[in-house]
């Protein structure tokens, strides 16, 4: 079976070769193909993935190429994780947006319409190629903003790509282990969109355990969401929300520890990534030290700015493991080649699960996964201030969708305008401008 990474000089890539690296059952992938436009990236990860495989009898094999169409041809399964503009782009989304007081991360708010209006355009291109290409074979993306790429992708793909993110899974991990459940017995009971959804319920032996953990001030306190949110915030909402809704429930905090950091996250992961990519092109670097060296401080200093606006210092050792974006694709992967059924929360098309949003919007919800694909689960509806949040933040997701098939300048202010942690129409407008002109990809809305 033949996986074909695109952005396969990423830095994640690892993780995802590690994990095929354990796989040893029939209809394992035996072939990776690793895509990428930088061939100095392509060589460094090649050479990560080489010390990975050595040792192992029957790793995959591993090729890499800057051919789009030459990765794509007699591919199974393709997994999407580009970065349109690199971390140059995501850097000057944060400064930009920061620079008129408002949010610029890189899937929230306006850093992440202006990542949205630069990848959605490379997004549609490779869908239809690999409509062209690989018609049978089974997308799944990384690429964020997750959501918005997804449903991009999907206008081409139709149920045949999948969008994937590991936070649903680490928050449900993480509540688990605090009420000592095993998480891989336990149901999540999550709803939303990408980085802005709530895990509302954790079910184990069909009762939900959730309600204990509410009610229980030193447990609340004692994980990540608890801390970031505080307990009271957890109780008045009922909830535990993904960690990315700190920026919408303490925007003017997260503003301000964003504002006055060294460094925004962009530019920190910028300058370290770079020094990694530089120290990768001497040939006698242990390529595989090199990454687990850097892979572990990009890990510690995670959402660094909102803990600090928190005030809760360092994250817990505990804490550090995510859900595991590699082991969410694998259990994917596996569900589909080999009728693995599993559940697992994905971003998948609507249908009729939530039914303040139309059929073809992307949600992230729990799916039952089998050989035809992924299929979402009934949810309970979503209370009033949820539904506000998601239905804003959809409309917003249109517009960029609207104004890249359009073109239109006016859109794309608008997408901005209405997105709810951008205040004024002026400032969306100065947005666009200062967007525009820094980044070569949106040259279409200069005009």
């Amino acid at each position: 079976m033949k996986l074909t990474i695109l952005g396969g000089g990423g830095f994640r890539v690892p993780l995802v070769y590690g994990a095929l690296l354990g796989d040893h059952a029939e209809g394992r992938v035996t072939h990776v193909t690793l895509y990428d436009l930088d061939e100095g990236r392509l060589s460094a990860i090649a050479r990560v993935l080489a010390d990975q495989a050595e040792g192992v009898p029957d790793a995959p094999e591993v090729t890499a190429t800057t051919e789009l169409d030459e990765a794509l041809r007699g591919a199974d399964f393709v997994f999407s994780a580009i970065r349109v503009g690199g971390l140059e782009g995501r850097a000057a989304d944060e400064r930009i947006a920061l620079d008129e007081g408002v949010l610029g991360q890189e899937t929230v708010g306006a850093g992440g319409i202006a990542y949205g209006l630069r990848t959605v355009p490379v997004a549609v291109r490779i869908a239809r190629r690999i409509a062209e290409l690989a018609p049978d074979a089974w997308v799944i993306n990384f690429t964020n903003p997750a959501g918005l790429v997804t449903e991009a992708m999907s206008r081409v793909l139709g149920d045949r790509v999948i969008g994937i993110c590991d936070s649903p899974v680490g928050l449900g991990r993480r509540v688990a282990r605090v009420l000592g459940a095993n998480p891989d017995e336990a149901w999540i009971d999550y709803v939303g969109l990408n980085h802005l959804g709530w895990l509302r319920g954790l079910r184990v032996g069909g009762q939900d355990v959730l309600p204990r953990l509410l009610a229980d001030e030193e447990k609340l306190g004692s994980f990540e969401e608890g801390r970031l949110f505080g307990p009271d915030w957890l109780r008045s909402l009922g909830a535990v929300p993904n960690e990315y809704l700190h920026y919408y429930y303490f925007n003017r905090e997260a503003v301000h520890a964003y504002r006055t950091a060294e460094r925004t996250r962009g530019a920190y992961l910028r300058d370290q990534q770079g020094a990694f990519y530089q120290e990768m092109g001497k040939p006698d670097t242990p390529a595989l030290d090199a990454w687990h060296r850097t892979l572990a401080d990009r890990e510690a200093t995670y959402m660094a700015a909102n803990r600090e606006a928190a005030g809760i210092g360092e994250r817990d050792e505990e804490d550090l493991e995510s859900g595991g974006y590699e082991k969410v694709a694998l259990a994917l992967m596996r569900a589909i080649a080999r009728n693995e059924r599993t559940t697992l929360i994905l971003n998948v098309r609507n249908g009729s699960t939530l039914s303040v949003l139309d059929a073809d919007a992307v949600i992230e919800v729990p799916c039952f996964v089998d050989a035809n694909g992924a299929h979402p689960v009934s949810v309970a509806p979503l209370p009033y201030h949820a539904v506000g949040l998601v239905t804003a933040v959809k409309a917003v997701e249109r517009e960029v969708l609207a104004a890249v098939e359009s073109g239109s300048r006016a859109t794309a202010v608008k997408a901005f305008a209405l997105h709810p942690l951008v205040d004024s129409v002026a400032v969306a407008r100065r947005l666009v401008e200062g967007y525009t002109a820094e980044h070569p990809g949106l040259a279409w809305l200069r005009s």
